[in-house]
Parts: structure tokens; C-alpha cells; sequence
């Protein structure tokens, strides 16, 4: 019996798990048989492998062929087992040296004529390759892999690449000009508006934008990418691993371009939060060190919605299937968009509204009191007049400006940080976290009393008030901060006080 191993790896949510593919071939009746949990993907790669050797000029082995995928209870899936399962036919055969695939994770696909094809989540293998110790051999890909670490990543073209062993080293692409977002400064009027979003930006806070049809509400969320700062490294790749997943475009988050991710609200709950079979990211996922844009929020389906309640306040999310757990992370920046009632007018003051109030009632509670409770920042927007629209952006309302703001409030933060003996787990720490004087304690306490705020909506406007002192630069948090924080939280003129 002739037997080989070859290092290799399947995709589970959005980690590569190593797998090991043993060839042996045997005596009996030609044939070959792949065994440990394959998908169909898998079973079908038997004939892209027979026709793929015979296509490069090798040889089929003779006699009884078995490929066993270790660890058998993990489920494997996809085509990217076709060149090490080829591979390793070809090694065992010693019809090529195993020197040339020793201490490498081999991934790829083949096509019928033996030329290497590359899959999806290539950033992913070459992470595992990377905790493996493990060099990455796998097809030529637009994935930019020899950006992302300092292991070794080669490529193979073909088959044939495995006569000699001469394969090409992957090479480091130069990254994109800096990103080009559109600027605040084309939102006419909408201060407050943007004002909060700096706010939201600094301290990756949550937001609700509800208004009137025209009032602006998707121009402000579309252009917060433009103040938010670049990904750093290792959230680089932490991104870049789940989009290389779905086959998604690496270029925006090589560049340091945060994710901007807005599904249509007739996303389905495995879209939005992940799932399917196999397990994939959804639209949470996706956004994760960046941004989760949902328009018309009441058009979404309740249940959908309420799915994100979970992952927005844990950072991730756990897909329960029978073969087990799946955790994929989903720490997002959720800003939604919508109108106030089915019409879009209730409350306005220039259009008459055509909803009963049963109407109005029911569509903003299709959003959901316990998802609305998890926003920190829950603003009214209305219709800028001409002269602002034509005018264009207040000065000092810009991109540019907002995105300073924006840097230096979350350096403050960072700096004040350094000397916090342990993380924030309830509203005492948070209350020392503000530093507030007795005065600014007293107007809190009434005002949180007035408006009925919950444990956790107290929280949350500690948080927004003490990011608000962040951007100014002040550690302590003072009365007109937690006053800013507390318009920015209690809606009074469309959906009412929370």
C-alpha cells in the first residue's frame, strides 16, 4: 500500500479548520472512494481529478484509491480540496517528488484541463497556514495574500507546476490612492445631524435617523465613512478574512476603507445575521470594524430586526446548527434610517400626515421598543430650506473638519484609557468613568427620572455624554454634555420621549 498526507483546510463561518488529505492506494478493483464527511462539491472532485491528471500527461493510479479527509466529524465542503486530493495522488503514485508539497497547506481547484483555479476565503487559509507554520501553495488569486502576512505564500498555475516544483512566489501589490468618499460638505444645512454623527463616529455609538421622505436622512448615513478613521492593521485583516469568505472585493479594506454595508430590507434573517449550509457570514458579519446601514427600518421584518438585539451588544454572533456552535464577529456601527409612519409625514409641520393613529402606532413598532433601546443616538430629520440645500454645508460642517473632530476625541479617549484599572461593567463605573461634579449628578438623576430611562438607556447616554467630552478634550463630564446627550437620546417631536 502507498500511502501520502497532505496539509489542507476547509472553511467553518469564517475560520479556515485544518485537514489533513490521506491518499492511500490500494490493490482491488480500480476505483476511488472519498471518505471523512465530504460535501457533494467534494464527491463530484473524482472526475475533475481523473480528467485534470490525464490532461497534464500523468497517470491515473492503478487499483483501489481511498482519500480520507481528517478529522472525520468535521463537515468539509467546497472545491478547494481538487489540487491536494490531485496532489496527493500524484505523490503517493510517485509520479511527482513529495518534497515539492512537503510543510505546505495546499488549496485550490482544478478544471478539466489540470489548470489551478483559486476559491473563495483564500485570506482565511493562509491565516491557518499561518498557525500551522505552514507555507500556502494554492492558485494564482486577485487576493493581494503576500500583503496580509510575512508567510510564505506560493502559487501554481497548473499541474504540470508539480513536475519541477518551480513555483512562483505571490507578489505584493501595490495598495490603492486613498478612498474617495462624498463629503458632508455637499449636505446642505443638517448641523445637528452632523453633529451627531461625529459624535456616533467618535465613540462607535449606534444611530436612528427618522424623518420625512426627502429630509436627507440617506445622504447623512451614506457619507459617514468619510469621517470615520482608517482600519488599522489587524482590523484590516480581520475584515478582509470574512470578505475573502463570500468572494467579496478586498481593494476598499487594503486601503484602510472601513466596511459600509446596507442590505435591502428585504433581507432574509440568515442574509442579515449569517447562516445557510455551510454556514456563511451574513450582513453583520460583513460590517464587522465598520458600518451597518439599514434603510427603511420599519420595512425590515420584526423578526429580522430583533436578531441583531444580541450581536450589537456582544460583538458577535453564534449560529447554532446541529453539528454545533459557529461564532462569526459582528462589532458594528448600526445607523438606521426611516420614516415615522407609512405615509412618511406624521409630524410634519408643511405636509399633512394621511395615517390614522393606529397606523403610525403600528409601523414604528414594527422597529421594536428593545431594538430602539440599543441605539444610543435617536435624532429627528427634517427638510433643510432652499437657501441651505443651494448653499450647501455650514462651514466647519465638512468632511475634513467633522473627521478631525472625530480623530482627536478618540485619542483623548485612548489616553484616558491607559490609566483605567479594568473594563466598564455597570453604571457606578461609568459614573466614575464621567467624573461628573455633584451639580451635573443631580441635573442627570432628574432628568433620567423625568424621561423614564431604562438601566441600560442610562448607560448609554453616560456613554454618548462622555464621548462628547472626548471630542472636546475635558475629563470630566460636564452639565452641558450629558444635556447633549440627552436631546440626542429622547425623541420628542415624531416618535415621542423612550
Amino acid at each position: 500500500m502507498r500511502e501520502c498526507t497532505i496539509r489542507s483546510a476547509t472553511i467553518q463561518g469564517v475560520d479556515a479548520i485544518p485537514v489533513n488529505v490521506e491518499v492511500a492506494i490500494t490493490q482491488g478493483l480500480p476505483g476511488m472512494a472519498i471518505v471523512g464527511m465530504p460535501d457533494a462539491a467534494i464527491q463530484e472532485a473524482r472526475e475533475r481529478i481523473r480528467a485534470a491528471i490525464r490532461a497534464c500527461g500523468f497517470e491515473m493510479p492503478r487499483g483501489k484509491v481511498v482519500v480520507n479527509l481528517a478529522p472525520g466529524f468535521i463537515r468539509k465542503t467546497g472545491s478547494g480540496f481538487d489540487l491536494p486530493i490531485a496532489v496527493g495522488l500524484l505523490a503517493a503514485s510517485k509520479q511527482i517528488s513529495y518534497s515539492f508539497v512537503e510543510g505546505k497547506l495546499i488549496v485550490g481547484e482544478l478544471s478539466l484541463e489540470g489548470q489551478a483555479k483559486s476559491v473563495r476565503g483564500m485570506l482565511a487559509y493562509l491565516l491557518c497556514a499561518k498557525e500551522q507554520k505552514l507555507g500556502l501553495l494554492c492558485p494564482p488569486t486577485e487576493d493581494n495574500l503576500a500583503a496580509w502576512s510575512d508567510q510564505t505564500v506560493e502559487e501554481c498555475r497548473s499541474l504540470l507546476d508539480f513536475m519541477t516544483g518551480d513555483f512562483t512566489p505571490s507578489s505584493h501589490l501595490v495598495a490603492d490612492d486613498a478612498p474617495h468618499f462624498a463629503d458632508y460638505a455637499d449636505v446642505g444645512g443638517h448641523a445637528t445631524a452632523k453633529r451627531a454623527l461625529q459624535i456616533a463616529a467618535t465613540g462607535h455609538h449606534g444611530v436612528l435617523l427618522m424623518g420625512p421622505p426627502g429630509s436627507g436622512k440617506t445622504m447623512l448615513a451614506s457619507r459617514l465613512s468619510s469621517i470615520l478613521p482608517e482600519l488599522t492593521k489587524q482590523e484590516r485583516i480581520e475584515s478582509a478574512r470574512i470578505h475573502s469568505i463570500v468572494g467579496a472585493d478586498l481593494g476598499g479594506i487594503f486601503a484602510g476603507r472601513p466596511p459600509f454595508r446596507a442590505p435591502h430590507h428585504s433581507a432574509t434573517m440568515a442574509g442579515l445575521i449569517g447562516g445557510g449550509n455551510p454556514v456563511r457570514p451574513g450582513e453583520i458579519s460583513l460590517a464587522h470594524n465598520g458600518v451597518l446601514f439599514l434603510d427603511e427600518l420599519a420595512e425590515f421584518p420584526p423578526n429580522v430586526l430583533q436578531s441583531i438585539r444580541q450581536p450589537l451588544e456582544q460583538g458577535r454572533i453564534v449560529v447554532t446548527r446541529a453539528a454545533g456552535n459557529i461564532s462569526m464577529p459582528a462589532r458594528f456601527m448600526l445607523v438606521a434610517a426611516s420614516n415615522p409612519c407609512p405615509c412618511g409625514y406624521y409630524g410634519d409641520e408643511k405636509v399633512s400626515c394621511s395615517c390614522s393613529v393606529t397606523q403610525v402606532s403600528n409601523y414604528q413598532n414594527r422597529i421594536g421598543g428593545p431594538l430602539i433601546d440599543r441605539i444610543d443616538i435617536c435624532l429627528d430629520v427634517w427638510r433643510s430650506d432652499f437657501d441651505e440645500v443651494v448653499g450647501g454645508g455650514a462651514k466647519g460642517m465638512d468632511s475634513a473638519t467633522l473627521r478631525e473632530g472625530v480623530l482627536a476625541g478618540r485619542h483623548f479617549a485612548e489616553r484616558r484609557r491607559r490609566n483605567r484599572a479594568r473594563k466598564l461593567l455597570s453604571a457606578h463605573d461609568m459614573m466614575v468613568e464621567c467624573d461628573m461634579d455633584e451639580q451635573t449628578t443631580r441635573y442627570f438623576k432628574s432628568m433620567a427620572e423625568a424621561n423614564i430611562l431604562s438601566g441600560r438607556a442610562i448607560m448609554r447616554v453616560l456613554s454618548v455624554a462622555r464621548t462628547i467630552a472626548d471630542i472636546e478634550q475635558s475629563a470630566r463630564v460636564r452639565k452641558a454634555h450629558v444635556a447633549e446627550a440627552l436631546n440626542l437620546r429622547v425623541r420628542s417631536t415624531i416618535g415621542g420621549p423612550q
